[in-house]
Order: C-alpha cells, then sequence, then structure tokens
C-alpha cells in the first residue's frame, strides 16, 4: 500500500506543476534542434488544426459534461479540439483550464489561446472560449439567446462584463509573424450569427512572408514510441508480500484515423518478473485501441523458469507458460500530462496468462491467482509525423 501511495502522489505532484503553453509532447510539435523559422511553422501549424477542429463542431447542442457531436459544454469543446487536433489532453474544466494556462493579457492574445470568463457571482472561472482574433470567440454557450457551439464577439456586453483574463497553451507566434482574419467563417464584427455564411470570415495566423501553413497539411498518421514500468499486485493470493512483481513495455506503434476514429495500433516487448510464480516472462504482442487512452493486446509469451505456487496445501505448479498465445489483456490511461520530454500517463493493465494446473486436485483460487496478473503504472511515449 505504501508504493501505491507513493505512485499516486508522484502521479498528482507532476499533475500540479506541469505548466502550459505546451513547448513539446504534441503530435506536431518541433524538434528542439528546429530552426526559429521551424518552429514558428509548427507553431502556427498547431494554432490553425485547433482552430479548424473547434470550427468543425460548430452548431453543436450544449450538454453539460459532453464531449462529443451530440452534445458538449464549454471545457469539452477545448477539450476535443486540443485532443483532436494535436494529440493532447488538458484540464477538464474551465477553472482546471484557467489554473493550467499562462496568463496573458487580451492584447498579446493569439487565435488558438483561451479567454476565461465568470458568469456567476461565485468568483470562480465558469466559462471557458477559444480566441479567434480580433476580439471574437468559438465557444459551447449554456445560456443566452443562442446556446450550443457559436461565435460571439467580446464587444457583445454580457461576454465584456464576465471576461475575466486570457490564456496561453501554444507558445506564442514569434515577432516576424503576424494575425490576419482570411476568408472563412467568423461572423463580421456586430454579427449574432451562429451559422455558415457567405460574410463571414475565419481566423487564422499566418507568416507574413511567402511561406506559409495550410490545415491541408495534417498527417493522418503519427508514430509513436515509448516505454513503461509498473508493479505487479498480489491482490487474489492469501499471504505473502503484497508486491508480486513488476511488468514492463517497450512499445512503438502508430496513431491514425484513417478507418474513422483515432485509433492507436502497436507492438510490445513486454518483460515480467512473476516473484509468486517465480517465472520470468517475456511476451510479445500486438495491441490496438482508441486513442491510446484504451487497448487490448495478445501475443506470444516465452516462460523462463519452473512454475509454481505455494499454497497451504504445499507447492503447486504450472506448465503452459510458454505459448503461442501466452496473453491477452487490456490497458487503459484516463489521462496523460504533455511535456517537452513527451507524454506522461499513469495507466492500469490487467492481463491472463496461460498457465495450466499440474496438480490433480483442484484450487481455484490459486490457479486464478496464477493466471492472472494486475498492474498499476507510469507510461512515457514520444509522438513523431511521417
Amino acid at each position: 500500500m505504501k508504493i501505491l501511495f507513493s505512485s499516486i502522489l508522484m502521479f498528482t505532484a507532476y499533475a500540479l506543476f506541469a505548466t502550459a503553453p505546451l513547448d513539446g509532447g504534441y503530435n506536431i510539435a518541433p524538434r528542439p534542434s528546429a530552426s526559429a523559422e521551424e518552429k514558428n511553422l509548427a507553431i502556427i501549424e498547431a494554432r490553425n488544426r485547433v482552430i479548424n477542429t473547434a470550427e468543425k463542431y460548430l452548431n453543436t447542442p450544449y450538454r453539460y459534461g459532453g464531449m462529443s457531436s451530440t452534445g458538449m459544454d464549454c471545457s469539452g469543446l477545448i477539450c476535443i479540439s486540443f485532443r483532436e487536433a494535436l494529440g493532447v489532453n488538458l484540464p477538464r474544466s474551465a477553472s482546471g483550464l484557467y489554473s493550467w494556462a499562462e496568463k496573458i493579457p487580451l492584447d498579446k492574445a493569439q487565435p488558438g489561446d483561451l479567454l476565461f470568463f465568470k458568469t456567476d457571482n461565485s468568483g470562480r472561472i465558469t466559462h471557458v472560449a477559444l480566441y479567434l482574433g480580433g476580439r471574437r470567440f468559438i465557444h459551447a454557450a449554456s445560456v443566452g439567446a443562442r446556446t450550443g457551439v457559436i461565435y460571439t464577439s467580446l464587444d457583445e456586453g454580457s461576454w465584456s462584463r464576465t471576461f475575466a483574463g486570457a490564456g496561453r497553451a501554444l507558445p506564442e507566434v514569434s515577432q516576424g509573424y503576424q494575425q490576419i482574419l482570411t476568408s472563412g467563417r467568423v461572423p463580421s464584427s456586430g454579427s449574432n450569427t451562429g451559422s455558415r455564411g457567405q460574410n463571414e470570415s475565419t481566423a487564422e495566423i499566418t507568416i507574413s512572408t511567402s511561406t506559409s501553413t495550410s490545415s491541408s497539411s495534417k498527417t493522418n498518421l503519427q508514430f509513436i514510441y515509448g516505454v513503461s514500468i509498473a508493479p505487479t499486485w498480489n491482490g487474489f493470493l492469501k499471504g505473502g508480500n503484497f508486491l508480486r512483481g513488476f511488468s514492463s513495455n517497450f512499445r512503438v506503434g502508430a496513431d491514425t484515423k484513417i478507418f474513422g476514429p483515432q485509433m492507436m495500433f502497436g507492438l510490445e516487448l513486454r518483460p515480467e518478473y512473476d516473484g509468486a510464480l517465480g517465472v520470468f516472462r517475456i511476451p510479445l504482442t500486438m495491441s490496438c485501441g482508441y486513442m491510446d487512452k484504451f487497448s487490448i493486446f495478445a501475443g506470444p509469451v516465452l516462460s523462463i523458469g519452473s512454475a509454481s505456487l505455494s499454497t497451504a496445501e504445499g507447492q503447486r505448479n504450472y506448465s503452459g507458460g510458454t505459448s503461442w498465445l501466452g496473453t491477452i489483456g487490456i490497458n487503459a490511461a484516463p489521462f496523460s500530462i504533455n511535456s517537452q520530454a513527451g507524454n506522461f500517463a499513469p495507466y492500469f493493465e490487467a492481463a491472463w496468462q496461460s498457465y495450466k494446473s499440474d496438480n490433480s486436485n483442484s484450487n481455484l483460487n490459486a490457479d486464478f491467482s496464477a493466471n492472472f496478473r494486475f498492474s498499476t503504472g507510469l507510461r512515457w511515449t514520444m509522438q513523431f509525423s511521417n
């Protein structure tokens, strides 16, 4: 329990000290060795991708706690826009985003930054929007004549009165580059429409030289590599240590939307030590899952050592650990922390091994424990475009 509690404290501390803007850790982040121009181009592309993704949800109805095309709230729009556009996960509430973002004055805000509002008498940040430039923003409104995902201007009285500040999630576009409004979809000043019209314009950041980027350059494929380490817990064995062993993971894979939703496919080498059975395992698995949040995996295993459990009835022996389908399991990482050093995600994993009892008597608890593995750990991942 001490180990588990310490791990939780470590994850919490990392989350508290994670800072914005996102200098790295997203799927089109520039290389640390990139030139100033390359970095600016990558930042411009990232900001435009977020804006274009948010605009895709225009006219989506408001739904508290929602984060899909069937309905979403204000922070849900921000989170899904950054997640789909850049593969990153942000705090899931308006107040959480405000605490996380780098505070900036409104006159320094660029398209793709965040705007925050205090819409009630609590004194807390209760609403967040995505800035589009020219004092205009897109957001998921819950009250007013129009609700759902709409365009609005800070010149509108209620939003001007409740505006609390701006925050930066992505690095600032450096000097030598300028913001302009180009043809597209953001309503002109004084317009109060939430639908797409002929006289509307959209916010994009563009460079002041002949070089430019466009959302049409999006890639449908992102490659990943990473490692993870996790203690394995002795949850179903009576007696013995609470810590059973360890599992690890060295993986390569790809993140793609070729099949529609964002899917992750991977190949993993998973060295494991099982102290209860007294064996060392080397699984090689294939995995697939949704957005690297949830995945299933399966593959062959090489088991080294004589597998046996110590029970009240004596030593219980097992065989069959080495098999072409030696393991199958699930992995879940509900949230992640992004940094320039990569993506860090606490995760839990459950797997079923292929051991068979060599004993004539039945012991369901021991046999289940021999085959079941449960672990919690920390995963590090880096992404790069093709």
